[in-house]
């Protein structure tokens, strides 16, 4: 039981912290020229954490899903 309660919790505290560790493995881009883009709502902390890391700037980007008829919650694609 004590196992399966381990594998039931999040890497990450939050979204703040995952952005964190993404920056740690991306610091071979610090002070290069890209760009972080961000998928709102959940890709923006992760971002912000990113982008001021590498010190690069900060984009949004909006997408739209194309659902799948009569399946809602399904999507088999983005528009942008």
């Amino acid at each position: 039981m004590a196992g399966q309660e381990a594998n039931s919790q999040s890497t990450f505290v939050d979204r703040t912290d995952a952005g964190r560790r993404l920056a740690l493995q991306l610091s071979g881009y610090l002070r290069s020229n890209a760009v972080v883009y961000a998928i709102p709502s959940g890709g923006i902390p992760v971002a912000i954490e990113v982008a001021a890391t590498l010190k690069s700037p900060l984009d949004i980007i909006i997408v739209r899903k194309i659902p799948i008829p009569y399946e809602p919650e399904a999507g088999y694609g983005a528009a942008t």
